[in-house]
């Protein structure tokens, strides 16, 4: 009778090892998360590595850095391996691993951080990453990320996504400029106020101008830097008009350092969901769900 162990099962210890590794992009870090030398997980990962015949990381100076042969992996391993965990016990809050959460920076500022501020005083453990949504998705799938805030909603049902909020966005300007807020102000009413952007192709501006104004924005922008929170900074100086979402501006439209242009009944919007890794829903990503959820209702 052959010995050899062909369904993997003797491996369990080993691929839960990998993906601690693979979580938390570190040796040190997966050794913590399981309460065991660091030595130990190196010789666990280079196991599996002469199992599999192929390296699944590579180690750099700030880490360890996962091969598209571990990602593939992750992303199948995660979800069986969770299940198996939830089944058998799930640990305290103290001793889980961090829930990993990705979204735009702007938003993690603004809610994200906020909403989930009482739940870590009280122990709980996140970890999170700022970038584009495409991004976040791809490491959502490789099953680095647990949940993800994405103005992208993922093609397919292989991730599970649901909506947020709708972002409403509005056209500001700080009083110093001397701008009348008016429900008829007309793209010719601000030719020669400088434009704030996001991008050198204007996404937000250009749609704004097309749903509000119905025209075509052919201006070029004065002032071009990819991050909201930097444009709401710089129209509060004076610099000149831009769009934004009112979430991220609800404090400066409160204290009137910021007014909005022109009011209207039909904003642009944009939806935020909520996109999770697949497999079992755990409990801590329900609660940040929930807590999610309850900051912008």
């Amino acid at each position: 009778m052959s010995d050899r162990n062909t369904d993997g099962l003797r491996d369990l210890a080993l691929w839960r090892t990998f993906l601690a590794a693979h979580r938390s992009g570190s040796v040190s870090a997966a050794a913590r998360t399981l309460g065991i030398a660091q030595s130990s997980v190196t010789t666990q990962l280079q196991a599996l590595e002469r199992s599999i015949g192929e390296p699944l990381f590579v180690r750099h100076a700030r880490g360890i850095l996962p091969t598209p042969r571990a990602d593939d992996l992750a992303a199948r391993l995660s979800g069986p391996l969770d299940a198996l965990a939830l089944a058998v016990g799930t640990p305290s809050t103290a001793e889980a691993p961090p829930v990993r959460i990705g979204g735009a920076g702007e938003f993690v500022e603004r809610v994200v951080v906020r909403a989930l501020a009482p739940m870590i005083a009280e122990g709980r453990r996140i970890t999170i990453t700022s970038a584009l949504a495409d991004e976040l998705l791809d490491r959502l799938r490789a099953g680095s990320l647990d949940l993800v805030v994405s103005a992208v909603r993922p093609k397919g049902r292989a991730l599970p996504a649901a909506a947020l909020v709708d972002e409403e966005f509005v056209l500001v300007a700080a009083p110093s400029l001397g701008l009348a807020p008016s429900s008829e102000i007309a793209p010719g009413d601000l030719e020669a106020v400088p434009l704030l952007a996001y991008a050198h192709d204007v996404p937000i501006l250009r749609r704004y101008w097309r749903h509000v104004f119905g025209v075509r924005l052919e201006r070029e922008p004065w002032l071009i830097v990819p991050d909201l929170r930097a444009l709401a900074a710089a129209a509060v100086a004076g610099a000149g008009i831009t769009v934004l979402p009112t979430y991220l501006i609800a404090e400066e439209l409160a204290d009137g350092r910021l007014v909005v242009l022109r009011e209207t009944d039909d904003p642009p919007i944009n939806t935020l969901y909520v996109v999770r890794r697949p497999g079992p829903l755990t409990d801590a990503v329900a609660e940040i769900d929930r807590a999610l959820r309850a900051a912008v209702a």
